[in-house]
């Protein structure tokens, strides 16, 4: 996002700030630490998130500089000249290890690590929490849709309702859930996906009648068109006249798109748009549908048996209605090779010490079976503990991938970029091997992600030491 990429020294919190200053004036800039990323809860009461953001989070770390204006600006609300001195050259050279983008995770597993001195993983904690952590809400808000869409088209219409600046990663994280096109144009030309879009009622009101505003459309778009038939009087008038203006453009040796219903009964109007149009033998000519659409409506829509073709979905898409915010947190996991731990009496507040990978064991027919974190040097876990339910399960020859791998060393972006029409083809690849159970919308099965023997006696033992 070029916003960002510009300039991003200043786009963090206060507080990383205020810790990193005090890092170099105490003596510490040179000691090295690593940090996970992970979230504790599932949005929307689902069962898996879609990781979503890295590429993004990548590029802007890369270009996380502090320009002149920055470190005056630095100056003036009171940071001190040493720490200005050393920000002026401050550029990331530490490492990172990530999950794919598009991979399919599950809450408390350390999905990202970065590595590096303590100032450069520190500065960088709060834009990686804002990127990661919404890009990931909302391409899991949108792999649900895809889910209960099946093959019919999703169309991201949020941009006007979207928060700010946000709409440009959210169409990109739409995308990447399984979305086929936006009607963002500046976030289809930076990230290289389909832009889509027609017409609105304005368009209708400003000609002297509907069946004149078709045509003049029409006219202008002969092998593009979708039609609007809903602003005066959708089964009498708009569907009507969108059929004479179909049966005069095949006169042309051209084709009607489709139409689009934006209010009403969708279910009643589109099944009897449906009967109006195949009965003038126009059963090539699609119905798309909006209004107010999330996953549920959409479910609903197709459980109906409702003949849509395409859902174009706004509000609830982009902002990730139903959960607001994935509670994604970033927490120390080692200093200078010494694994650490946050303790907590709450056992989901507990984080984990040193550096881990995490593994994930298959079925005999392809689909996830469960994960397993252990500590990075130790040997492949023969067993897996359950925290919550305070038991093993031994593994024996099931087939595993390590899903950590080294994306950025020494500040330098490693990974091969990947375009976001890949990116959502590995996530649907993911998705189809998710279990069922994992999927639904209801009381989904709880994935299970439990922690290797060394890692669970490491924790168990800096407890001790700590209490």
């Amino acid at each position: 996002m070029p916003i960002l990429k510009k300039n991003t020294g200043l786009y963090t919190d206060h507080y990383e700030l205020t810790m990193a200053q005090g890092y170099l004036l105490s003596g510490k800039q040179d000691v090295q630490a690593g940090f996970d990323y992970f979230f504790r809860k599932n949005p929307y009461d689902g069962g898996f998130v879609i990781f979503a953001g890295l590429q993004n989070l990548l590029d802007v770390i890369k270009n996380y500089k502090f320009d002149s204006d920055d470190c005056k600006y630095l100056e003036s609300v009171g940071f001190q000249k040493p720490f200005i001195n050393y920000l002026k050259d401050f550029s990331f050279k530490g490492n990172i290890y990530s999950v794919r983008e598009g991979e399919v995770v599950f809450p408390n597993e350390p999905v990202l690590r970065v590595e590096g001195n303590l100032i450069e993983t520190q500065l960088i904690e709060s834009l990686l929490l804002n990127i990661i952590n919404f890009q990931s809400l909302i391409a899991t808000k949108a792999a649900r849709m895809r889910l209960v869409a099946d093959d019919r088209q999703l169309v991201d219409f949020g941009l006007r309702r979207a928060q700010g600046l946000g709409a440009i990663h959210a169409s990109r994280a739409a995308m990447i859930g399984g979305f086929n096109s936006s009607s963002n144009v500046l976030s289809a030309r930076l990230y290289n996906f389909d832009s889509s879009g027609t017409m609105a009622h304005s368009w209708v009101q400003t000609f002297n009648d509907e069946l004149d505003a078709f045509q003049e459309f029409v006219k202008l778009y002969p092998d593009h068109s979708v039609l609007l038939v809903d602003t005066y009087d959708t089964l009498n008038q708009g569907i009507p006249n969108a059929i004479k203006v179909a049966k005069q453009l095949e006169e042309n040796g051209n084709k009607l798109v489709g139409i689009r219903l934006d209010s009403g009964d969708l279910a009643s109007l589109s099944k009897s748009a449906r009967k109006q149009l195949d009965s003038e033998g126009l059963d090539y000519v699609k119905i798309i549908v909006s209004n107010q659409l999330d996953e549920y409506l959409i479910r609903s829509l197709r459980e109906q048996k409702a003949p849509v073709d395409g859902f174009g979905v706004g509000t609830s898409l982009v902002i990730g209605k139903g959960s607001g915010a994935l509670d994604g947190v970033y927490k120390l996991s080692y200093v200078n090779n010494r694994p650490t731990m946050k303790v907590s009496e709450n056992m989901a507040k507990m984080t984990l010490p040193g550096k881990k990978n995490i593994y994930r064991f298959t079925e005999p027919d392809g689909t996830f079976a469960f994960d397993g974190i252990e500590l990075l040097n130790a040997k492949i876990p023969e067993r897996i503990f359950y925290p919550k339910q305070m038991s093993h399960y031994n593994i024996g020859d099931m087939e595993f991938e390590e899903l950590l791998v080294k994306v950025m060393e020494n500040g330098n972006n490693i990974a091969n970029p990947i375009g976001v029409k890949e990116i959502a083809r590995f996530c649907k690849s993911r998705l189809s091997q998710l279990k069922p159970e994992s999927k639904r919308f209801e009381n989904p099965h709880i994935f299970m992600v439990g922690l290797g023997d060394e890692l669970k006696n490491l924790q168990e033992k800096l407890k001790k030491e700590i209490l």
